[in-house]
């Protein structure tokens, strides 16, 4: 593995530490097919000190969620015969060579925590944030999810959303390779559907 992807995943796995998540993990399915609502406020934060910062008593549980995001990262992540192919899409730096195969994906950049309480059980919801440092990507400086979803700017070290159900559902594992440029069509797709989808429920609520 080249130096620049040892150094990002070391920067990825800084504050790794291991914890159980399969309890919390249950916790949440069961609040999450409790809900009524169609969304779920969640956090999106750019390393683990920031979500433990802001959820000062949820901190095994922030741990928890940044070690879960990360092993989804290597799931879920789209991936890439080769380290150029990736870099382009992410830029310089932004990438490394998965664990368990050849090809390349980006490294995680943050990850999406929201709490959960229900019936005095403590719940959380969480999975990983990529974006591009490549200005002529469609998604630079902008949080996504491994499925394309856009969450807005990644400047902040916290960054408030609105997550629906569906959103929040297991995103399909990744085993095989995109060609260059790949994910960017599925961020303006997916981008252009939300879209779509918000003006027609705006044009129903006018109507």
């Amino acid at each position: 593995m080249k130096r620049s992807n040892q150094v990002v995943l070391a920067s990825m796995r800084k504050n790794w530490r291991t914890y159980s998540v399969a309890p919390v993990t249950v916790a949440f399915a069961g609040i999450l097919s409790g809900c009524t609502d169609n969304s779920s406020e969640a956090s999106i934060y750019q390393g683990l000190n920031d979500c433990v910062d802001d959820n000062p008593s949820y901190t095994s549980e922030c741990q928890a969620a940044y070690q879960n995001a990360l092993a989804e990262a290597e799931r879920t992540a789209p991936k890439y015969q080769t380290q150029y192919d990736c870099s382009a899409e992410f830029g310089n730096n932004a990438c490394v060579q998965s664990q368990q195969n050849n090809w390349f994906m980006p490294a995680m950049a943050g990850f999406m925590f929201s709490r959960m309480i229900s019936n005095n059980n403590r719940g959380y919801y969480s999975q990983p944030m990529f974006r591009s440092s490549y200005p002529g990507s469609i998604f630079y400086d902008r949080w996504t999810t491994a499925d394309g979803n856009d969450y807005g700017r990644s400047s902040y070290k916290k960054t408030k959303v609105r997550v629906s159900k569906d959103q929040m559902k297991p995103k399909a594992t990744v085993n095989r390779t995109i060609s260059r440029g790949g994910f960017g069509s599925t961020v303006s797709a997916k981008s252009s559907w939300n879209s779509s989808k918000s003006s027609s429920g705006s044009k129903g609520w006018g109507g």
